[in-house]
C-alpha cells in the first residue's frame, strides 16, 4: 500500500512540473491612440486568437511577423457559421486592413501547424466608425 501512495504522490509531482502547450486567448487593450500590440509564442499545433467587438463601418488595420509559417485568419460567427474576411494559410508576414460590414465579435488568429514553436509579433489600429 505505500508504494502505491509513494507512486501516485511520485506521478502527481512530476504531473505538477509538467506546463501542457495551450492555445492562448489575448485580450485586445487599446492604447490612447486606437493601438494594440502584442509578442506571443505559437505551441506547435496550437493557436493565438486575440477577439474584439467592433462597430459596423470600423476599420482595423492589421500586421504580424512570425519566425516560422502560420495559418491565419480574421473570422467572426454568424450562429454555428463562421465568416473569414480575411484567411491565409502559411504565411510568415502579412498585414490588410479589415472593413467592418456587420456589429460582431471579430478575432484575428493564428494557428501553428508546424513542430516547432514560433514567435509572433502583431500590431492592430483601430479606426472609429464613421459618423452619419
Amino acid at each position: 500500500m505505500r508504494s502505491i501512495l509513494t507512486i501516485s504522490l511520485l506521478a502527481a509531482a512530476v504531473l505538477a512540473c509538467v506546463q501542457p502547450a495551450r492555445a492562448e486567448m489575448v485580450d485586445i487593450a487599446w492604447d490612447g491612440d486606437g493601438r494594440f500590440t502584442k509578442a506571443v509564442t505559437v505551441a506547435p499545433g496550437k493557436f493565438v486568437e486575440a477577439c474584439e467587438k467592433l462597430a459596423k463601418g470600423a476599420r482595423v488595420e492589421w500586421r504580424f511577423d512570425a519566425a516560422a509559417p502560420l495559418n491565419f485568419n480574421i473570422h467572426y460567427h454568424v450562429g454555428k457559421d463562421v465568416q473569414f474576411p480575411e484567411k491565409r494559410d502559411a504565411v510568415a508576414q502579412g498585414d490588410g486592413t479589415l472593413a467592418v460590414t456587420l456589429k460582431q465579435d471579430y478575432c484575428w488568429m493564428w494557428t501553428n501547424k508546424g513542430e516547432t514553436e514560433a514567435n509572433l509579433r502583431f500590431s492592430l489600429s483601430r479606426r472609429p466608425a464613421a459618423s452619419r
